[in-house]
């Protein structure tokens, strides 16, 4: 198993531990407001304008809301320009850059969402948990739609802590000492060729992950596998591997751990990738979905020894 960072660590809420340095119970904030989008993940935020100097300690809160919500929302801010998106996602750590899709000129860290009815493919169409395929995989992603369609184009984003909670006591002891390898060659291999890509030399990464990963703020257990990135269990062959992610999927993609979030224009969606994973529908064609995507780098995954 991949060993845990050494961190700092305390318990929090209900027994939970956090390596933040300001304890709190979970959904207790002191500089914005989190409203549930739904009883199981999602949270509304409000009291924050991303156009303006943020504080340290609403970062601290939204960091603390991040892993509590898995998910948040902000619905009152205006388009963004490339500069104060990626000022405010690097407020949460260094920003990750892409290793396939094209990206803005002059701003490597800033990924170019655009969906239209010429596209070959739909950004984010598939379950899946961004660039899991990266030794330190990405912390949080952050998407501002500025052009979106008239009907259609929502985003699906399932909970993974709940997920894993879902199983029974045996299934997780087993999942606990078990890890996956991720890939991305199959992904990301001609894959952006319309855009002007040209990925010939490119190697594309490859990591072996835990698949029960321990966040590192909530100190809660979470799934970490997809199907996007995920082709094999590396304890099992590959028939039973086969057989259990198959299984896997089809726990983790239920209803019952998500919510759907509908897009108006300038909407920003914030998610947790260490304990969430994410769906966009492409339900909207001729019409067209623009905006900007950054992400935030992360820590290796690591599940913290009982």
């Amino acid at each position: 198993m991949t060993e845990e960072p050494k961190k700092k660590i305390y318990k929090g809420h209900a027994g939970r531990a956090r390596n933040l340095s300001n304890s709190r119970a979970q959904g207790v904030y002191e500089t914005i407001a989190v409203k549930p989008a739904t009883a199981v993940i999602g949270g509304i935020v409000s009291g924050v304008d991303i156009t303006q100097p943020v504080s340290d300690a609403q970062i601290d809160d939204l960091s603390h809301a991040l892993a509590d919500h898995n998910v948040l929302f902000f619905r009152d801010q205006p388009e963004l320009t490339p500069d104060q998106q990626i000022d405010f996602a690097n407020k949460f750590g260094e920003l990750h850059v892409h290793p396939a899709a094209p990206h803005a000129e002059g701003h490597p860290e800033l990924f170019i969402i655009h969906t239209h009815k010429k596209s070959q493919v739909n950004n984010g169409g598939g379950w899946h948990t961004d660039v899991s395929c990266d030794e330190t995989p990405p912390l949080g992603t952050m998407l501002q739609l500025h052009t979106v369609p008239e009907v259609g184009g929502d985003t699906l984003f399932a909970n993974m802590y709940a997920a894993f909670d879902g199983l029974s006591d045996s299934m997780k002891d087993f999942l606990r000492t078990c890890t996956a390898m991720h890939e991305s060659e199959h992904i990301y291999r001609g894959r952006y060729s319309d855009r002007g890509v040209d990925d010939a030399d490119k190697v594309y990464p490859s990591a072996e992950h835990p698949i029960v990963r321990t966040h590192p703020v909530s100190g809660r257990e979470a799934l970490y596998v997809n199907r996007a990135f995920t082709t094999k269990i590396v304890d099992l062959e590959q028939l039973e591997s086969d057989a259990l992610l198959k299984f896997l999927y089809t726990h983790l993609e239920q209803a019952q751990f998500q919510v759907r979030f509908q897009w108006e224009e300038n909407s920003i969606a914030f998610w947790d990738n260490r304990c969430t994973q994410h769906l966009a529908l492409w339900d909207y064609w001729p019409e067209e979905r623009k905006g900007h995507r950054v992400t935030i780098k992360g820590e290796r995954p690591f599940h913290r020894k009982n």
